[in-house]
């Protein structure tokens, strides 16, 4: 569906204020992309006789709400990998310190 939402919106920040099914299908098609029609009909359902930059005002305040702190735990981890690939270099240093 988020492939049909994007090639909506693509048409409709193109200057066509109302695209219709024909050209979504045409867009999605110029990328080797076959329309589901029935989502395609779902999607012109929907937005029909709304404002698209109110349609994505109202999804801005949407997304907002989400919680994006997802990613730090995994971050975390990266470092204390670095920190541990470098451990060995140390012993490899003190084991030719110790032979002269």
């Amino acid at each position: 569906m988020v492939k049909v939402v994007a090639a909506y919106l693509l048409a409709a920040l193109g200057g066509n204020a109302t695209p219709s099914a024909e050209d979504i299908s045409k867009i999605l098609s110029s990328v080797g992309i076959e329309a589901d029609s029935e989502r395609v009909a779902t999607l012109l359902k929907e937005v029909d006789g709304k404002d698209i930059n109110e349609i994505v005002a109202s999804g801005l305040s949407k997304l907002a709400s989400v919680p994006a702190g997802g990613a730090a735990p995994s971050a975390g981890g990266a470092s204390a990998g670095a920190a541990a690939a470098e451990a060995p270099k140390e012993e490899a240093k003190k084991e030719e310190s110790e032979e002269e």
